[in-house]
This record gives C-alpha cells, sequence and structure tokens, in this order.
C-alpha cells in the first residue's frame, strides 16, 4: 500500500450500532488505523449526531469523517446511502469503497475509479425465512443480491457465509474471500478482580454458572439449554443468559416455572458492553445452542476470555469455535446435557479445552485479520 491509497467505508453502523454490524464494523476500522500505516480511511455516516458507537480511533492512519453534503441529502439521509454517496466517493479519490454490513450503494457502478467490496455475514433470512417478516425478506434478498453482483470482490465471514453466497444467488467462488471477523481485544484482556467483584455482586452470579450471552429469540435456540439443564444430575450449577429479549423468551420462562428451575436459570438483559469480559472470564462453561450463525462472535469471545465452549452444529460454529470445543445437536437436550456433565466433571477436559481454545483464538487476532484484510485490498487495487 502506498500513501495515496485511499479507502472508504459505510460507517452507519460503525457510528449508531453498539452490537452485531456495529461490532463488525468498528473492528475493522480499529484494526486498519493501527495497522494501515499509509492509508485514508474515509467513514461515510449519514448523520453528525449520531455517531456515539464510533469511540475513539487510535492508530497511525489518518481518518476523516464525511456527511451528506448538501441541503437536499441532510433531508434524506437514508437515501444518501442508497443513492447520493455515490458521488461524493468519485469526488473524494476513493479507490476502494467497502460496504460493510451486507450492502452497496445502489448506484455503486456509476462512480467512476472507485472500486467495491461488500461484506456479507450471513443469509440467515434466506436459510431460515420462518423468522423474518416478508417485507423484511423481500427488502434482504434484493439488497444483499444486488451488492453480490455489484461488487468487484466479496467478503464473507465464514466458509458457511460462502457456501451460502454461492448456493443462492449463484456467485462465482472466485468471487469470494473468506476473512472471519474477531472479537474486541477487551476480551483477551484479564479483568481486574475489582471488576470481577463488581459483576458478580450486580448480577449476584454464583461460584459456579453455565453463561449464554445473545439475544433470547428462537433460532437462537435457548430453550435447549433450558431442557438440558433439567436433565443435569449436578443441582450445583446455574445458567446465565444474558442477551435481549423477544417473546420467545417468555417461553423459555414458561418452560423454566414449569420444571422449577427458576432458581438455576435466569435471563439478564441490559447488560453493558464493559461487564461482559468479566462475566465471561468467571463462568465455568459457555454454551451457545443456536441452530444458524453467519459466525457465532459469542463463541469466539469466550475463547478468548479462557472459558471452554459447546455449541451446535449445522452451520458455522465449528470454525469460529475450533476443534477443541464441544458440538451436539441443536436438537437433541439430552446430548448437550451429557456434553456439559462431562465439561463439569473432568477438570482435565475443561483446562485442556481452555488452553487449545487460547491457541485456536490467535488465528482471528485483530493483527491478522487485518494483515489478510490489507492483502486483499491491494489486489483489488492492482487487478
Amino acid at each position: 500500500m502506498n500513501e495515496l491509497t485511499v479507502i472508504g467505508f459505510d460507517a452507519k453502523r460503525a457510528a449508531q450500532n453498539r452490537t452485531g454490524l456495529g461490532n463488525y464494523s468498528r473492528f475493522v476500522v480499529n484494526g486498519l488505523c493501527k495497522y494501515a500505516f499509509e492509508m485514508r480511511l474515509l467513514l461515510y455516516a449519514p448523520n453528525p449526531r449520531k455517531t456515539g458507537a464510533l469511540g475513539g480511533l487510535d492508530g497511525e492512519a489518518a481518518v476523516e469523517m464525511h456527511y451528506p453534503r448538501t441541503a437536499w441529502w441532510k433531508g434524506l439521509r437514508s437515501l444518501w446511502r442508497v443513492w447520493g454517496m455515490t458521488r461524493d466517493l468519485a469526488e473524494d479519490g476513493v479507490q476502494i469503497y467497502h460496504g460493510l454490513s451486507n450492502e452497496l450503494p445502489l448506484n455503486i457502478r456509476r462512480a467512476q475509479g472507485v472500486k467495491s467490496i461488500v461484506t456479507i455475514h450471513d443469509l440467515i433470512f434466506l436459510r431460515y425465512p420462518q423468522y423474518y417478516k416478508p417485507i423484511d425478506r423481500w427488502i434482504y434478498r434484493y439488497k444483499f443480491r444486488r451488492a453480490c453482483e455489484q461488487a468487484d470482490h466479496i467478503i464473507a465471514v465464514s466458509e458457511c457465509t460462502k457456501r451460502d453466497i454461492i448456493h443462492f444467488f449463484r456467485t462465482p467462488a472466485e468471487k469470494i474471500s473468506v476473512i472471519y471477523q474477531g472479537c474486541d481485544e477487551q476480551f483477551r484482556q484479564l479483568a481486574p478482580e475489582t471488576k470481577k467483584r463488581e459483576v458478580r455482586e450486580r448480577y449476584q452470579l454464583p461460584e459456579r454458572y453455565i453463561l449464554y450471552v445473545g439475544s433470547i429469540e428462537e433460532r437462537k435456540n435457548l430453550m435447549l439449554l433450558a431442557e438440558a439443564l433439567s436433565q443435569l444430575e449436578d443441582q450445583n450449577i446455574q445458567v446465565i443468559a444474558v442477551g435481549k429479549r423477544t417473546p420467545y423468551a417468555d417461553r423459555v420462562q414458561s418452560f423454566v416455572d414449569a420444571h422449577h428451575l427458576g432458581p438455576r436459570f435466569r435471563m439478564i438483559s441490559g447488560v453493558p458492553f464493559a461487564d461482559l469480559p468479566a462475566l465471561y472470564q468467571m463462568a465455568t462453561l459457555f454454551v451457545y445452542p443456536s441452530r444458524f450463525e453467519g459466525f457465532g462472535i459469542p463463541l469466539l469471545e469466550a475463547l478468548c476470555s479462557g472459558t471452554p465452549v459447546i455449541g451446535c452444529t449445522g452451520s458455522c460454529l465449528e470454525e469460529a469455535g475450533g476443534p477443541q470445543s464441544i458440538y451436539v445437536n441443536p436438537d437433541n437436550p439430552q446430548e448437550l446435557a451429557q456434553a456439559i456433565a462431562r465439561v463439569l466433571s473432568n477438570e482435565t477436559l475443561r483446562q485442556r479445552m481452555i488452553s487449545e481454545g487460547n491457541d485456536y483464538s490467535e488465528r482471528f487476532s485483530e493483527k491478522q485479520l487485518t494483515a489478510d484484510l490489507l492483502r486483499l485490498y491491494t489486489r483489488i487495487i492492482t487487478d
């Protein structure tokens, strides 16, 4: 890369979303800030008053924020991302525009001299349409397919997502590169004992607990963990499920109540990010029973936190959790209960899972994934 390299990004999610796509967007931008020393990073966001999630960007790369420039587009900020941004990209000398969250401006091909990359995180709305409203499926299908057709290159966050892009959109395999996503470096840093005590007291955590982190919705399949808990002989272990509640959470709670699991199964919402590393690091075991994910970032967060992992088969969780973790059928609570019992009763196994999981997590380090991304940028520019 030379000093004239200019990369533009769709920064709406990085600026406004504190989870999911926002975390991925910030991970990419922060990594480039640290390791792409001779680049200009132009972040395009629709509203200068909504940038609170972005925070400070530390590093050597030059970073510039860009917003709608004319009165017309300031009044139509959402449409600016779809149509109005393209002219700005060309005027700003952007060489590559990277859509970080599944979409590109619909007229991106009109940006003279600008090549484009889009990151596709998952196609769950096509794989499991029953979890989405029909209008949402139509919008997502149109945007994602068009982005894949228009882009010069596509990044898939897992081999599973790459296979789905090829299957559903008939995209040539050579047009897609798998570059995994990472997690915040704070999960690799040991939380101070004072922080752990504070978090343990705030959430009334027991000494031993199984942790789940993720939205409490049907696809995430938390019911499987509740059913497995009801079959465990070990009565001295609790489940702490952290995540945004949906109506599905009421079904899980009904099962918990009917099986008298109340003291041993708790769902907690509204946990700030600052508390998550300590929650992970104090957990005895992390269980993620999701039926399908684009990548499965909570598994990686657990590995980086030194917590053994059990996930489910059927999507990409083996890619995120590695060969040392345990995977079970997402429809078999007995199999999950047996896996949990095995880890809880065998400290040698648990420690081996922790050690090997930490080694596996190194392939998802910020430095490694940023290097992978920079190699792709170089190839796209020079092609």
